[in-house]
């Protein structure tokens, strides 16, 4: 595909779940786009992810306009393969215009209004852009493990595979969102002395009342709430995820169960120094305001059981299975011999020279719609609703755009007829057989 000196309607940058999803609906709109992926399609679910690695959500969320589960196990996980897989049959079933192994570096808006994008492959200009690429881009890993001993192995989450790729001995996880919980798993069944510091992410059951806690969640409307219902919105979209997992068919992650079979917990890492590592003392605190999440979770289940009329088995409620007592507050460091860091990751859009990000760097939208006519953003966490970032609820943000960008184009093309005609834009109510001049 030629990319240099080419002008685009729309250009869509990123191929993962969310550029895919735009592009099915343009296609459906017969809306010529291309789309950039730096990669190819699958990338981050292939390379950055572990060895053990399954969806947390249950394949019926799996929702890809046109393209919903249709495999023999709604209620498993897919594992990391089973993903990559589920999007490179995606992409075969509607062949998007995709364009592989090109990045864009730069872009920018001219006076004109047209904007102007540095590739890999050449430069080339488009009407309307769509970044779809995402939240996740650098991974963060705190300036304090610069202090670490040069003898310690340090990686992100984004780099870890499996105990048997680490050093022998024991290993320090730094974080307790889904992957660091996941991760320590992950070595704590392996045998290994793990240590971990314990942030202030929530937990979630995996299971309540006969039913997968999601599926509770999804059928009380729980996901289709769109982020102005919460006061607190900007706060809603910077929350961690609650922490289960989907492995072996799913189920909870307790970290006191984890604790009373030899995982050593602590609280939040709070300095390194020298060969001490210190944390803060607010485990106990963590942990109960973790519990209180997934029982407050389960109150809400309750209460629609009861209001619904809802045949349900009881059961009965958590009951904490260990207490943080006396633990030590420091760690030597010469006793572990790898820190994996999942400590999350860095927003990088330095590459967009539009003004339409706000003070954290977080661009500024309603449902994925900038300030600058023509520009996108989908596949954020909670650009509308929990789902918006996931498989379960991307679609529907791709389909509102979609919209969206069919009615800028509308309104283009009809201002452009009516330049050529010199006639009122009234004259021409319906416009969709006409090409402009740019796109020719």
């Amino acid at each position: 595909m030629k990319i240099a000196g080419t002008h685009h309607p729309v250009v869509v940058i990123g191929g993962g779940q969310a550029g895919l999803s735009m592009s099915w609906y343009l296609r459906q709109r017969g809306i010529d786009h291309v789309v950039f992926e730096r990669e190819r399609v699958g990338h981050e679910w292939r390379e950055r992810r572990w060895d053990s690695f399954c969806l947390v959500t249950p394949n019926w969320q799996c929702q890809l306009p046109g393209f919903g589960y249709t495999g023999d196990d709604p209620d498993g996980f897919m594992l990391g393969a089973d993903v990559v897989g589920y999007l490179e049959k995606y992409a075969a079933s509607f062949g998007p215009p995709l364009a592989e192994g090109v990045a864009v570096t730069r872009l920018r808006r001219t006076p004109s209004g047209v904007f102007d994008l540095v590739t890999t492959a050449g430069n080339c200009t488009a009407d309307q852009v769509v970044v779809a690429t995402g939240p996740y881009h650098n991974p963060a890993v705190p300036r304090i493990a610069e202090r670490l001993p040069d003898d310690v192995a340090q990686l992100h989450s984004s780099q870890y595979r499996s105990p048997e790729r680490l050093p022998e001995g024991a290993v320090l996880v730094v974080g307790t969102g889904q992957s660091g919980c996941q991760i320590a798993e992950d070595l704590h069944l392996a045998g290994r002395r793990v240590h971990l510091a314990v942030g202030s992410a929530p937990r979630a059951a995996r299971r309540y009342r006969g039913r997968d806690t999601l599926a509770w969640l999804d059928e009380m409307g729980h996901y289709a709430r769109g982020i102005d219902e919460f006061a607190d919105a900007d706060e809603v979209r910077l929350r961690a995820n609650h922490y289960m997992t989907g492995r072996d068919g799913g189920r909870d992650i307790d970290l006191r169960a984890f604790a009373r079979t030899g995982m050593r917990l602590y609280g939040r890492l709070r300095a390194i120094d020298d060969t001490t590592v210190s944390f803060a003392d607010d485990l106990a605190a963590n942990l109960d305001n973790a519990d209180a999440v997934a029982e407050g979770i389960k109150d809400a289940i309750d209460r629609y059981i009861v209001a619904a009329g809802v045949e349900a088995p009881a059961e009965d409620r958590y009951v904490p299975v260990w207490e943080p007592s006396g633990e030590p507050a420091e760690l030597d460091v010469r006793d572990v011999s790898a820190v994996v860091w999942a400590t999350g990751y860095h927003r990088d859009h330095r590459w967009i020279e539009v003004p339409v990000f706000d003070g954290r760097g977080y661009p500024t939208h309603d449902r994925g719609v900038t300030s600058c006519p023509g520009l996108y953003f989908l596949g954020l966490p909670w650009q509308w609703t929990w789902g918006s970032g996931r498989f379960a609820g991307v679609a529907r943000d791709a389909g509102y755009l979609a919209d969206r960008v069919t009615a800028t184009r509308r309104q283009r093309v009809t201002e452009e007829v009516s330049w050529l005609a010199g006639t009122p834009t009234e004259t021409y109510p319906d416009l969709d057989w006409f090409t402009p001049r740019a796109a020719a």
